[in-house]
């Protein structure tokens, strides 16, 4: 097989997506749930009319909140990685001999003879030794850098998407089934959610969408007796 091959193969590992992955699928994921539980809470309570205002602002809120609160999480990964970086680039230049001994160490440990790990050591600390050290003893990677912003926005329109699906159902209907149509909607954005996870992500079916639609079902089957308790 040829390397051109070698490289299409692996360009189906889904690695490289796990950052922006996980934001778009939580965030989606965290739309659906928490704007149908609000829906839901207020069209128990009875206050049916506040429907299409409080969906809005269930939106915006939450998206802005999903954004806001995502760069901050990841933007702390990235702060972590600069901080290891210095501390590598300082170790480096206080003790070049102990850094190379060090990642010596690791490649015997991962299975190479002594002579060839202290082959392998010199010659990737002589072509970038900070790379080598960043990649091979902190395991960071290209593929796997925190990207606040990109994760901010992903989880921002996913939201937005996602808590869009279950104020239709609030839209449409008359005023004794939209209660019912806001859950099919929601369990339906649930299912495309699992169903896009799965395939996105490569993992079971079934499995996937199931773990979905049940968190989901179970966050929303909570609100709606809050809501019912209050109308009591």
């Amino acid at each position: 097989m040829s390397i051109e091959a070698v490289y299409q193969r692996n360009e189906h590992h889904r690695g490289s997506k796990s950052g922006w992955l996980r934001a778009a699928v939580l965030g989606a994921n965290d739309g659906l749930v928490s704007n149908a539980s609000l829906l839901i809470g207020i069209a128990a309570a009875g206050r049916v009319s506040f429907l299409p205002v409080a969906g809005l602002a269930g939106i915006a809120a939450g998206s802005m909140s999903m954004a806001v609160g995502e760069y901050i999480s990841v933007q702390s990964q990235a702060d972590i990685e600069a901080s290891d970086r210095q501390m590598e680039i300082d170790h480096l230049a206080i003790d070049p001999i102990g850094e190379l001994e060090e990642l010596t160490q690791i490649y015997q440990e991962r299975g190479l003879s002594r002579e060839l790990a202290e082959q392998v050591a010199n010659t990737l600390t002589e072509k970038d030794a900070l790379s080598a050290h960043l990649r091979d003893e902190l395991g960071h990677s290209e593929t796997n850098k925190a990207q606040p912003a990109l994760a901010a926005v992903a989880s921002a329109i996913s939201f937005a998407l996602g808590a869009t699906v279950p104020l239709i159902g609030a839209l449409i209907g008359g005023t004794s089934t939209k209660v019912t149509l806001i859950v099919l909607f929601a369990m339906l954005g649930l299912f495309s959610t699992g169903a896009i996870s799965s395939r996105l992500a490569g993992s079971p079916f079934i499995k996937t969408v199931l773990r979905v639609l049940i968190g989901g079902g179970i966050g929303m089957a909570i609100t709606a007796g809050i809501g019912a308790l209050v109308h009591i």
